[in-house]
C-alpha cells in the first residue's frame, strides 16, 4: 500500500552477511521540505546517541552496533557441542513524513550507538536507557533530552532545553537561548551544570536535596519564608516544607528549573 508523503528507510543487517562485527552503516534521510523547521525523534533502549549540526539538508544517521561479548563472553562449547551461531543482527528504521522524522531500533537488547548529522532549526526529542550517554553539539532548536543510566552533555546550544536523567550528570552550555521558553534540568544522582549567556533573563527554581547550589550570577533571591503544610487526620500527622530556592537573574523571565537529589547544582555565567 502506498502512503503519500511517507518515506520509510530501514537498515537491517544479518549476522551471516556482516563482513566485520561492529562495522558502521549509514542511513540518509531526506526531508520533505528541506531548509524548513522539522522534528526529529530518536529513542534507544541500549546505546548512546550523539547529534551534531552540519550544513547539509538531509539527516545522516551513522549506525554502529557494539561487539559486546558474543565471541569471548559466551560459551564456545556446550555439552560437547560447538557454538556456531552469532548475535550480530540488528535493525534501525527511520520514518519521514511532512518533515517529521522518527528513528527506532528493532532488538531492544542489541546495543547500538547512533551518531546523527542534522540541519538546524529542529524540534528534537531523543533518549536512551542503558549503556550510553547522550551528546548534542552546536544545534539550534527546541530540545527534549532524556537518559536513565548515563549522563547528558549539550554544548553550544541555541534555543531551549528540557533535560532529564536518573544516574548521571546534566551538563548544558548555551550559545543563545529562547527568551520566551521555560526550561528544566534534572537528575537524581549527579550534578546539574548549566552555563547561560550573561544577559539571560530568568526566574530560577532550584533544589538540591543532598547537595549545594552555586552561581556566579547576581541572583535576586526571594526571601519569602518557605511554605509549610501541615496535615492532621486520624492516624496521620504530616509536616511538609517546600525548600525550593527561588530567584531572578537580570530582572527575571521565563521559569528555569534545576533539581537533583544527590549532587550539586551550578548556574554559570557565560558570554553575552
Amino acid at each position: 500500500m502506498k502512503i503519500a508523503g511517507l518515506v520509510l528507510l530501514g537498515l537491517m543487517i544479518a549476522a551471516n552477511s556482516l563482513a566485520q562485527s561492529g562495522s558502521t552503516e549509514t542511513l540518509t534521510v531526506p526531508l520533505s521540505s528541506p531548509g524548513k523547521p522539522y522534528s526529529l525523534k530518536v529513542h534507544l533502549v541500549s546505546g548512546s546517541i550523539k547529534v551534531v549540526s552540519y550544513e547539509g539538508k538531509d539527516i545522516i544517521i551513522n549506525v554502529s552496533p557494539r561487539d559486546g561479548e558474543d565471541e569471548e563472553g559466551s560459551k564456545a562449547v556446550e555439552n560437547g557441542m560447538k557454538r556456531i551461531s552469532t548475535h550480530g543482527s540488528y535493525e534501525v528504521t527511520a520514518k519521514e513524513a511532512d518533515n517529521n522524522v522518527t528513528v527506532n531500533t528493532g532488538n531492544p537488547n542489541k546495543v547500538i550507538d547512533l551518531e546523527l548529522k542534522i540541519p538546524q532549526d529542529v524540534k528534537l526529542q531523543i533518549g536512551t536507557v542503558n549503556d550510553g550517554e547522550v551528546v548534542v553539539e552546536n544545534v539550534r532548536g527546541e530540545l527534549e533530552v532524556n537518559n536513565v543510566n548515563d549522563k547528558i552533555t549539550l554544548t553550544n546550544i541555541s534555543g531551549s532545553v528540557v533535560a532529564n536523567t536518573v544516574n548521571g550528570d546534566v551538563n548544558v552550555t548555551f550559545k543563545t537561548i529562547d527568551p520566551k521558553a521555560p526550561m528544566a534540568f534534572s537528575t537524581l544522582n549527579g550534578d546539574v551544570n548549566v552555563t547561560l549567556p550573561a544577559d539571560t533573563k530568568a526566574n530560577l527554581k532550584l533544589k538540591s536535596d543532598n547537595g549545594d547550589v552555586f552561581s556566579d550570577f547576581d541572583i535576586e533571591i526571594d526571601k519569602t519564608p518557605a511554605k509549610i503544610d501541615k496535615t492532621t487526620e486520624p492516624g496521620l500527622y504530616k509536616i511538609k516544607k517546600d525548600d525550593w530556592v527561588f530567584g531572578k537573574i537580570n530582572g527575571g523571565g521565563p521559569e528555569m528549573m534545576m533539581k537533583n537529589m544527590q549532587g550539586d547544582i551550578y548556574v554559570k555565567k557565560g558570554t553575552k
